[in-house]
């Protein structure tokens, strides 16, 4: 208990609050840890669309009739 002490007279009114990233920047690490997670997220769901377009493009178009693959 004593080091938890010692840790809130040193830190005053900061004792309990999650870091920042940066001293400059108002992003906590957690915050930080969530824009990594969705951006991520956000990337394979994009190459997935990219994926299906490309399919789409060069084998479903031409073997309904929708167009030529030259």
């Amino acid at each position: 208990m004593g080091e938890a002490k010692r840790r809130k007279a040193t830190l005053g009114e900061k004792y309990g609050q999650e870091a920042t990233i940066y001293p400059w920047l108002p992003i906590t690490k957690t915050q930080g840890e969530q824009f990594v997670k969705w951006t991520t997220k956000g990337a394979w769901i994009g190459i997935g669309f990219l994926v299906v377009y490309w399919l789409t493009i060069r084998f479903i178009g031409p073997t309904l009739g929708w167009w030529q693959v030259n």
